[in-house]
């Protein structure tokens, strides 16, 4: 049996899609609700998936929770703003059937201007199907899966439309690097000039050259150079940060 597991808020506009595509695959859709005020659960419930209200703790916490209303053998985590590819769907039907290993990964390609990226955020391979009680998530600002022994990977994407628009990969840009400054000065790591200059070039380079994002054409030299922004703003955030902690003890 095959629980997916969906964590939502406001995601009228995405849930219908991420539900659709598992329809037939799926014995059972957990939706984990965190207090939608449009009409995402109201769509939930009409597509027949089991809806349950959770106040957000946090992206791990949140499916952790998940996992255990989940009544399959197997479970499969989609987020609201994802797809299942018909290939994925087959891939996931058969080691279902036939598993060699307990836990999985999905490839996930995203959607950016206009179609899906080949190169740049390509593959993203993530851990998404498991026996239940085989994998457990960590982490602050996203989920890290916890778990032991072998993993298998799945054929097909998981399509990712992750942004509305640039606007909305900016603002959440500046959210993500503002949270994650906060973390690295929580865990101690300190303010250095030195990353400011070459850590942000350095994931500009990363996904320009070493992933290939230049065979996206602009599409990938806008990734690119959201890399460089994202990582530029955590390290300007971190040194605000220490700055604010300075004056706050001078007085």
């Amino acid at each position: 049996m095959l629980s997916v597991l969906i964590r939502t808020k406001n995601e009228e506009k995405n849930i219908e899609r991420a539900i659709k595509s598992v329809q037939g695959l799926a014995d059972e859709v957990i939706v984990v609700d965190s207090g939608s005020t449009d009409r995402t659960v109201e769509i939930a419930k009409e597509l027949g998936a089991k809806v349950f209200f959770r106040e957000w703790k946090g992206y791990p916490d949140q499916l952790n929770y998940g996992i255990g209303l989940c009544s399959g053998d197997w479970v499969f985590v989609l987020d609201a703003d994802e797809e299942v590819s018909k290939e994925l769907r087959e891939s996931i039907g058969q080691v279902i059937k036939n598993p060699k290993h307990d836990i999985y990964m999905v490839s996930r390609r995203t959607y950016y201007l206009g179609d899906f990226l080949k190169h740049a955020w390509y593959p993203e391979w993530r851990i998404r199907l498991f026996r239940k009680g085989k994998v457990r998530f960590e982490g602050l600002l996203h989920e890290r899966a916890i778990f032991s022994g072998s993993v298998g990977r799945l054929k097909g994407d998981l399509y990712h439309y992750s942004y509305k628009s640039l606007k909305d990969q900016y603002l959440k840009t500046v959210h993500y690097a503002y949270t994650m400054a906060e973390i690295m000065k929580s865990e101690g790591k300190r303010f250095r000039l030195y990353k400011l200059i070459f850590n942000p070039l350095w994931h500009f380079i990363k996904v320009y050259f070493v992933q290939l994002g230049f065979l996206d054409g602009l599409r990938g030299f806008m990734v690119a150079l959201s890399a460089f922004f994202y990582t530029f703003l955590k390290y300007k955030f971190l040194y605000e940060l220490e700055l604010k902690e300075k004056v706050s003890k001078l007085w």
